[in-house]
C-alpha cells in the first residue's frame, strides 16, 4: 500500500385498402401479384357460384351466400379492430415471406387482412427497376412524385438510376449509348458533378471485370439491382414502399437492445439473427463473468503495488514492494499462468509499470523516493536503460508514446520528461508536479494529473497546455479507453469517476469502493471495455458495468488492500488483482460445479444492481 498526498422522421401513412383494387384478384394481364399488392374485393375473394368462399360447387346457392356474407362481415368485423401497427405488422409480416418467395401466402394475407404491401406505383417501379427497363422505371418517377414528402429528391433518385443505366451499358460493351446516358441525362440533372467526373472516367476501363472492380460495383444483375432499390427506397415514405427488410432490423435491433442492458454479457456475437433466438430473452449467466479465483500468485514476498497485462494479453507484469517485477506467461488455452521470468533489483520497490507499444519492453516506477526509471527489455530479460536525471527526482510514473520510440516520466516533485529508449532527455516541462499520466492516440498530447486535483492536456511540439479534468479532491491516479474518449480517475475519499474527455464532463460516480489517499489503479475491461473494475481499502475488487453506478460484482478473497486491478485486454473473461496481501488472483468464469454451491463460491456476491436500469451509454 502506497500513500500519497453520446429513422427517418417521414409520416406515416395508412395502407390498408378499404374498397377493392379495381374488382380484380391478380395483377394485370393476369400475372401472379407477387404479394406486393392485395387486389381482393374487401379482403375477399367472392364468385358468383362460391366457389373462392370455400363452398363446395354442390351446396345451394342460398348456403353460398350466406357463407361467403358470414365471411365478408367477420373480415369487414376484423379490419375495423386493426389499429396501425397491426397494419405495420402485417405489411412487416408480408414483407418478410415475400423476401422467402411464399407469394401465394402474401397473398392471402393481404386478401384476409384487406392491407397491401406497398403502393401499386412503388410495385410497379420495383419491378421495372429489377428488370433493368430504365425508361419506364424513370417514368414511374413522376407518379411517385406526388406521394413524396420532399419532391426534390426525385433528382437524387433520377440520378442513382441512370448512373446504373451507364454502368449496365459500358459492361455490356455499348460505350456509345454509356457515353449519351452521361452527357445527355446524367450531366443535365447539374447534381453531384463530382460523381460523374468518376463515372467518365470508367469510360476507359478495358473490360467488364475491370470495371466491376474500379466502380466497386458488382455488375448487372439482381444482387447491384437489389441494392439500387436499397438506396432509392429512402427517398419514400414508409407507407409507399417498406424499408429493406424491415422486420429483420427491428429483431436485430431487438437483441441488440437486450444485449446491452444484459449486466453480464461480455462476449463478441454474430450481428446475424442466425445465431440468436428469438424465442427467449437474450441472458448471460454471472458464471460466465470473471469473478471467480482461478489461481493465487504467491511467489512476491512482500505487498504487490501493481499489475499489468501486455498489449496483447499473453503476459501478466506484477511489481512488488519486495523489489522485483515477476513476468508471468498466459497459457491461452488453459489461461493459468507460470513464472517467466523475475527482474531484480529495484532497490525501492516497484509502484507503477508500463508496457510498450510492441511488448518487447516494460518499463518500472519506484515510490515517491525513487529518482530511477528502469526499462527492461522483456524477451532477453536484460536491463536496456537505467535512468536518473538527479537524485532529488521522483519518477513515479510513466506512458509510451504511441510510436514506441518516446516515453514521457514525471513524479510529484516537479520533474516531467520526454525521453528516448536510451534514456536521453528529448523535452522537460517545469513546474508540473506529476501524479499519472498518459499518451493520447495523436502521438503529441499527454495527460498529466497532477497536485492540483486536476488533469491537464500538453503538447510536448508546440509547448501549449490546456486543463481538461477538475476535481475537488487529489486525482491518486487514472487511466484512459482505447478510444480516447473517457478517463476513469481513482479520486481521494470519493471512488471512481468517469470523465468524457471530448466533452469535460463528469459522467458517472461508481458506488461501493473504500478510496482514501493511497494509490489504488482502476481499469477499463471486458469485450467492447463495457466493464470497469477497481481495487479497494476494503480489501474486495469492486466490478460496475460502465452505463451503471452500483457495483454489479464484489470479488473477496483478498485480506489487505487490493491495489491494482488490470483486465486482459485479450481474454474478456481474465483479470488479475495486486494486493497488499503479498498475492496476485487471477480472476475468470466459475468452475464446473454444482448450481447449489455457486452462491458461497470466493464469498461473491454478484448482481447487486441486476434489476437496475442501465443509464443511457455515455
Amino acid at each position: 500500500m502506497q500513500s500519497n498526498g453520446a429513422g427517418q422522421g417521414q409520416d406515416q401513412e395508412l395502407s390498408c385498402l378499404t374498397t377493392a383494387q379495381n374488382g380484380e384478384s391478380s395483377s394485370a394481364g393476369g400475372a401472379h401479384s407477387n404479394g406486393l399488392i392485395s387486389s381482393s374485393n374487401n379482403g375477399n375473394n367472392v364468385s358468383n357460384n362460391g366457389a373462392s368462399s370455400g363452398v363446395p360447387s354442390g351446396a345451394p346457392a342460398t348456403s353460398s351466400a350466406a357463407a361467403s356474407g358470414s365471411e365478408v362481415g367477420a373480415t369487414m368485423k376484423k379490419k375495423k379492430r386493426l389499429s396501425q401497427s397491426e397494419e405495420d405488422v402485417i405489411r412487416l409480416i408480408g414483407q418478410h415471406l415475400h423476401g422467402l418467395g411464399l407469394n401465394q401466402t402474401v397473398d392471402l394475407l393481404m386478401q384476409e387482412s384487406g392491407c397491401r404491401l406497398e403502393h401499386p406505383a412503388a410495385t410497379k417501379f420495383r419491378n421495372h427497376v429489377m428488370e433493368g427497363e430504365w425508361d419506364k422505371a424513370e417514368n414511374d418517377l413522376n407518379e411517385l412524385k406526388a406521394l413524396m414528402h420532399s419532391p426534390n429528391a426525385i433528382v437524387r433518385m433520377k440520378f442513382l438510376l441512370l448512373q446504373q443505366k451507364y454502368l449496365e451499358y459500358l459492361e455490356d460493351g455499348k460505350v456509345l449509348e454509356a457515353l449519351q446516358v452521361l452527357r445527355g441525362e446524367l450531366t443535365p440533372l447539374k447534381y453531384n458533378t463530382d460523381r460523374i467526373h468518376v463515372l467518365s472516367g470508367y469510360l476507359m476501363c478495358s473490360h467488364a471485370e475491370d470495371l466491376r472492380a474500379k466502380a466497386e460495383w458488382e455488375g448487372k444483375g439482381t444482387a447491384s439491382r437489389s441494392k439500387l432499390l436499397d438506396k432509392l427506397q429512402t427517398y419514400l415514405p414508409p407507407s409507399v414502399m417498406l424499408p429493406p427488410r424491415r422486420l429483420q432490423t427491428l429483431l436485430r435491433q431487438a437483441v441488440e437492445l437486450q444485449r446491452d442492458r444484459c449486466l453480464y454479457h461480455n462476449t463478441k456475437l454474430d450481428g446475424s439473427l442466425d445465431s440468436v433466438s428469438l424465442l427467449i430473452d437474450h441472458v448471460c449467466s454471472r458464471k460466465q463473468f470473471p469473478c471467480y479465483t482461478q489461481q493465487i500468485l504467491t511467489e512476491h514476498c512482500n505487498e504487490v503495488w501493481f499489475c499489468k497485462f501486455s498489449n496483447d494479453g499473453t503476459k501478466l507484469a506484477t511489481g512488488s514492494k519486495d523489489t522485483t517485477v515477476i513476468i508471468w506467461q498466459v497459457d491461452t488455452d488453459t489461461h493459468q499462468l507460470k513464472l517467466l521470468k523475475t527482474l531484480e533489483g529495484h532497490a525501492y520497490g516497484v509502484s507503477y509499470l508500463a508496457w510498450s507499444p510492441d511488448d518487447n519492453y516494460l518499463i518500472a516506477c519506484g515510490p515517491d523516493d525513487c529518482s530511477e526509471l528502469w526499462l527492461w527489455n522483456v524477451q532477453s530479460g536484460e536491463l536496456r536503460t537505467k535512468m536518473s536525471q538527479s537524485h532529488e527526482d521522483s519518477l513515479t510514473s510513466v506512458a509510451w508514446n504511441p510510436d514506441g520510440k518516446r516515453f514521457v516520466t514525471g513524479g510529484q516533485r516537479g520533474q516531467f520528461y520526454q525521453c528516448d529508449l536510451d534514456g536521453n532527455l528529448l523535452d522537460s516541462w517545469e513546474g508540473v508536479r506529476v501524479q499519472c499520466l498518459w499518451c493520447l492516440s495523436d502521438g503529441k498530447t499527454v495527460l498529466a494529473s497532477d497536485t492540483h486535483q486536476r488533469i491537464r492536456g500538453y503538447n510536448f511540439e508546440d509547448l501549449t497546455d490546456r486543463n481538461i479534468v477538475q476535481e475537488d479532491h487529489p486525482i491518486m491516479s487514472f487511466t484512459v479507453s482505447k478510444n480516447g474518449r473517457l478517463a476513469l480517475l481513482n479520486v481521494a475519499t470519493q471512488g471512481v469517476h468517469l470523465w468524457d474527455l471530448q466533452d469535460r464532463v463528469l459522467v458517472r460516480k461508481y458506488q461501493g469502493v473504500t478510496q482514501g489517499f493511497y494509490t489504488i489503479h482502476s481499469c477499463f475491461g471486458g469485450h467492447n471495455e463495457d466493464f470497469i473494475a477497481s481495487g479497494s481499502e476494503d480489501h474486495k475488487v469492486y466490478i460496475w458495468h460502465k452505463r451503471s453506478e452500483l457495483p454489479i460484482a464484489e470479488l473477496t478473497g483478498h485480506t489487505r488492500t487490493v491495489n491494482c486491478v488490470s483486465w486482459n485486454p485479450q481474454v474478456p473473461g481474465m483479470m488479475a488483482s495486486a494486493s497488499d496481501d503479498g498475492t496476485v488472483r487471477i480472476w475468470g468464469p466459475a468452475p464446473f460445479v454444482d448450481t447449489q454451491d455457486f452462491e458461497g463460491i470466493n464469498g461473491l456476491r454478484c448482481g447487486l444492481a441486476a434489476q437496475q436500469k442501465l443509464s443511457p451509454r455515455p
